[in-house]
């Protein structure tokens, strides 16, 4: 997958956030006005607006994580090296 449909890909999920985190905030879900549920739709709220929030900034600065770790296309991927592969590349580290 290339740079651009990940980055795209992340800003449509940020504007999902942001979008849900409206709409909890608005009550178009229609859920009932008890204080226990008005209460949990805002904290919804808040929740998905600061993660979306968060998610933002990561994209912006471009940290983006795909399998819980730090994705990198220029870094070896040494999780999924042999023994041998990783002493030939710690070889060419000191080179």
């Amino acid at each position: 997958m290339n740079q651009g449909v990940k980055m795209f890909f992340g800003f449509f999920m940020v504007l999902v956030y942001l979008g849900v985190a409206l709409l909890m905030a608005t009550n178009f879900f229609g859920w009932p006005n008890t204080p226990t549920w008005t209460a949990a739709r805002w904290l919804f709220a808040v929740v998905l607006c600061a993660y979306g929030i968060f998610r933002d900034y990561r994209e912006i600065k471009g940290e983006h994580t795909y399998g819980m770790r730090t994705y990198d296309e220029n870094d070896e991927q040494e999780q999924y090296m042999t023994y041998a592969d990783r002493l030939k590349n710690e070889e060419k580290k000191q080179q």
